[in-house]
């Protein structure tokens, strides 16, 4: 067994979901779970097959995210696990919707920050291990952090 620390590119203005899954039929549902909780939302999916033709399979409707998502299932190489890029809305718009779809098993991650993937690789097989999402804090919030962050909420406008 080799422990590999894989990193995953996350562009500019991009979010990432990384998750996994366990039928063929997990690409159509997530499709649909992404345009009907944010009709505006642009994305790209691809999906690790496991079994049989052990393709990545992808679906989306932002052709340069669609690349980003296969290359990205490309590195981190382990059956059933999705990766979803988005543009134009925010991971917290559908992960309630991606929570319901029926063959996600988990979600590993739902970030804009520098992304690593831990994985396991045992040759015919692998298994994702974890994730690292961003960096370690470097302090304890202050009052004045509480009022830039409360005021950031407000500018996205989640929260009044």
């Amino acid at each position: 067994m080799e422990i590999k620390v894989l990193e995953v590119p996350i562009p500019e203005e991009t979010s990432i979901i990384v998750g996994q899954s366990h039928f063929i039929k997990s690409i159509e549902d997530i499709y649909e779970s992404l345009v009907t909780s944010c009709p505006s939302i642009k994305f790209g999916l691809a999906f690790c097959e496991a079994s049989g033709k052990r393709l990545i399979r992808h679906e989306g409707n932002h052709e340069g995210l669609v690349s980003l998502a296969i290359n990205a299932c490309k590195t981190i190489s382990v059956g059933h696990v999705f990766v979803i890029y988005i543009k134009e809305s925010w991971p917290i718009n559908v992960l309630n919707s991606l929570k319901g779809v029926q063959e996600i098993v988990s979600l590993y991650v739902a970030t804009s920050n520098p992304l690593k993937v831990i994985v396991a690789d045992l040759g015919e097989s692998a298994a994702l291990l974890g994730v690292s999402d961003g960096f370690k804090p470097l302090g304890v919030e202050t009052d004045d952090d509480k009022v830039e962050r409360k005021e950031l909420l407000r500018k996205f406008r989640y929260k009044l």
